[in-house]
């Protein structure tokens, strides 16, 4: 087995409906989940704000 580099510790939390914060260890601002666009319109859902969704960064992280 190799050798472990790195474990991320993330607490996430929800704020309010679909809106969701991320602690993630090592840096000093939370990182905020939510809906937007056609992902707020197909759960039919109108929050306060928007926030990019967990699937916006995943597919940021893998194209990147």
């Amino acid at each position: 087995m190799g050798e472990i580099v790195h474990t991320s510790r993330i607490s996430i939390t929800r704020v309010k409906g679909p809106v969701r914060k991320a602690v993630i260890e090592g840096f000093p601002q939370p990182v905020y989940y939510g809906v937007h666009g056609g992902i707020k319109r197909f759960y039919k859902v109108e929050p306060e704000e928007e926030h990019a969704a967990t699937l916006d960064h995943i597919v940021g992280a893998v194209g990147g």
